[in-house]
C-alpha cells in the first residue's frame, strides 16, 4: 500500500511538471520568475504542497500555480531582503517569528495593534509578510507556523479586511501546507462581523484551522515559556531591532565540551591550549593550578570533572540576574556584558543549572558563529549541577550589539550515552516541541564598571554591595516603567472605546433622522 502511494504521488508530481511547462510556461515564459519555474522542476515537496491543498486534483493545482507564481514574480519574492522593507516597519514589532506552540510549529505573530490602516503604506507591510514567510519557507522546507493573531488593545483604527484577506491569500494559495492554525487571541466584539467574513475567505477546509481564545484558553495551543505576560505567559522576550528576531542561529567557533573520559578525542597538547585560552586573564599561580587540573592522566569521571570546572570558574561567577527555564536555569537571563575594547575586559560566563531529575543536553549557537568562541558549546548536564561555558570574542573582532546567542536544551533518557556521538544522534532525533530555547542579547560596557558577569584579571570590577543596589535599582526603573506603559495603554484603550461609542452613535443619530425626514 505505502509502495503504490509513492508511485501514485510521484506521478502526479510529474504530470503536474509537464503540463503547467507545457500549458502555462511555453505560452508566456517572461509571465513568471523563471527561478520558480526551474524550482517547480527540482522541488518534489514543493509541488507536493500544491496538490495536497488542491486534493490531487492535477486541474485545480495548476490554477493555483499560475497564480501563485504570477504573484511571486510581482512582489519580486525571490529578491526580497532586509534592506526591501523600511526599516520602520521592522522596529515597531508588529509582525515578526518567535517560539513554538505546544505541537512544535513556528509561532508567526501578528500584533494588530502597531497596525494603522493607510493605503501608502499597504504594499511595504504585505512584502514584509512575504519576506517572513518566504525567509521561513526556505529554512524549514514544508514546516507549518501558527499564526498568532494577537487582538488586544485593538482599536477600530486598526481593522484592515484588505490587510486580513492578504495574509489569508498567502496560506490559501501563495504557501500552501504551511499554515497549521491560526489563534485569534482576545478579539474585541466589535470585530465578530468582520470574522465572520474571514472564516467566508477561508473555506470550508480551513475553517477549523481558526482558534478563538482569551487569556484563559490559549495555553491550550501554546505553553506559557512561549507566550508574553499580557496572554497570562512567563516569556521574558521583548522585541528589538536589529537585528531580525528569528535570525538564524549557528554553531560558533571551538565547540568543545568538557572532557568525558581518558578516550577523549582531544589530545593532551589541544587540551592545554584549550585552558590557557580559556584563561588568559587569569593570574599565573591560577593558570598553572587549572592546568594542572586538566591534564589529569588518571580516569576521572564526569562527575568529578564537572566539580572541578565549578571549581575553576567560582571566582569568576557573579549571576545578577536569572532566566527560569522549564529544564534550565541560565544566568545571566537576558544580556551577556562584554567590555569595550578599551576597557580591556573580553570573556563573559554563561551559567547553566539542571533543575530536572534527567540528564539535559544543551549546545549554544550564534548570529555570528565566526566572531566568537564558546566552551563548551554542545554538551550535558547532570541533575542539579551546573555549567560554566565561557564565551569570548575570536580574532580580535568587535563584539557587536545586533549579536545574539541561542541556548538549546531537551532532555535525555537516563540510558542515553553523552559522548559527541552520542549527543549528535541526541540533536538529530529529539523533536521540537521537546526542546527549551532561550536567547540572549550581546551588550558593551564602555566604563570599567559592567553590571554583570564579565571576567577581568582573575576578579570582578565592582564589589557585591554595589552589584546588588545596582540590580535592585534597575529592577525598580524596570518595574515603574512596566506600570507608566500599563497606564498609557488604558489610557489609549479607553480613547479608542470612546472614539467607537462616539462613531455608533453618530451613526445611529444619523440614521435616525434619516428615518425621520425621508
Amino acid at each position: 500500500m505505502t509502495e503504490y502511494h509513492a508511485q501514485n504521488k510521484a506521478k502526479l508530481i510529474s504530470e503536474t511538471r509537464r503540463r503547467f511547462e507545457a500549458e502555462y510556461v511555453t505560452d508566456k515564459p517572461d509571465k513568471y520568475d523563471p527561478r520558480d519555474v526551474e524550482r517547480l522542476q527540482q522541488d518534489d515537496n514543493w509541488v507536493e504542497s500544491y496538490l495536497v491543498w488542491r486534493h490531487n486534483i492535477v486541474d485545480e493545482t495548476l490554477k493555483m500555480l499560475d497564480e501563485s507564481f504570477q504573484w511571486r514574480k510581482e512582489m519580486c519574492v525571490n529578491d526580497l531582503t532586509e534592506s526591501s522593507i523600511p526599516r520602520w516597519l521592522l522596529e515597531i514589532g508588529g509582525i515578526y517569528l518567535h517560539g513554538y506552540d505546544k505541537e512544535g510549529n513556528k509561532l508567526f505573530w501578528i500584533r494588530v495593534k502597531y497596525h494603522v490602516k493607510d493605503h501608502k503604506t499597504m504594499l511595504d507591510k504585505k512584502k514584509l509578510i512575504a519576506f517572513w514567510l518566504e525567509r521561513y519557507a526556505k529554512r524549514e522546507n514544508g514546516k507549518p507556523v501558527t499564526v498568532m493573531f494577537d487582538l488586544s488593545e485593538t482599536g477600530i483604527n486598526s481593522i484592515d479586511m484588505d490587510f486580513v484577506r492578504f495574509i489569508i491569500n498567502c496560506f490559501k494559495v501563495y504557501y500552501p501546507k504551511y499554515l497549521s492554525k491560526m489563534v485569534i487571541f482576545d478579539m474585541p466584539w466589535i470585530m465578530n462581523a468582520a470574522f465572520k467574513i474571514v472564516k467566508s475567505w477561508l473555506g470550508p477546509e480551513a475553517v477549523s484551522l481558526l482558534k478563538f481564545t482569551s487569556k484563559s484558553d490559549i495555553q491550550d495551543y501554546v505553553s506559557v515559556e512561549y507566550l508574553p505576560p499580557h496572554m497570562g505567559g512567563t516569556d521574558p522576550f521583548k522585541y528589538s531591532y536589529p537585528p531580525l528576531v528569528d535570525d538564524d542561529f549557528q554553531t560558533p567557533l571551538c565547540e568543545n565540551g568538557p572532557i568525558a573520559s581518558e578516550d577523549e578525542a582531544s589530545s593532551k597538547e589541544d587540551l592545554e591550549s584549550d585552558g590557557k585560552e580559556t584563561l588568559e586573564t587569569v593570574s599565573n599561580e591560577e593558570q598553572t593550578t587549572l592546568l594542572k587540573k586538566i591534564n589529569l592522566t588518571e580516569h576521572t569521571s564526569k562527575a568529578e570533572e564537572n566539580e572541578k570546572v565549578d571549581s575553576k570558574m567560582k571566582a569568576f561567577k557573579k549571576p545578577l540576574s536569572v532566566f527560569k527555564g522549564p529544564l534550565l536555569h541560565i544566568s545571566p537571563a537576558e544580556e551577556l556584558y562584554f567590555g569595550s575594547t578599551e576597557s580591556g575586559e573580553k570573556k563573559t560566563l554563561i551559567v547553566l543549572t539542571n533543575v530536572t531529575k534527567n540528564i539535559v543536553a544543551f549546545k549554544v549557537r550564534t548570529t555570528a558563529p565566526e566572531k566568537y568562541r564558546v566552551k563548551p558549546s554542545n554538551s550535558s548536564c547532570d541533575p542539579g549541577a551546573s555549567v560554566d561555558i565561557v564565551v569570548s570574542p575570536h580574532g580580535g573582532l568587535t563584539v557587536s550589539a545586533q549579536d545574539r546567542f541561542l541556548i538549546m536544551a531537551a532532555e535525555m533518557e537516563q540510558s542515553s550515552g553523552t559522548g559527541p556521538a552520542e549527543l549528535t544522534q541526541f540533536w538529530k532525533e529529539v523533536p521540537r516541541n521537546k526542546v527549551m530555547e532561550h536567547r540572549l542579547r550581546c551588550h558593551i560596557v564602555e566604563s570599567s564598571k559592567p553590571t554583570t558577569l564579565t571576567l577581568k584579571d582573575g576578579a570582578l570590577a565592582m564589589s557585591d554591595k554595589t552589584s546588588e543596589d545596582l540590580y535592585l535599582q534597575l529592577n525598580r526603573l524596570l518595574e515603574s516603567n512596566r506600570k507608566l506603559e500599563d497606564q498609557v495603554q488604558r489610557c489609549i484603550w479607553f480613547q479608542q472605546l470612546l472614539l467607537s461609542l462616539t462613531m455608533l452613535l453618530l451613526a445611529f443619530v444619523i440614521s435616525f433622522f434619516y428615518l425621520l425626514y425621508s
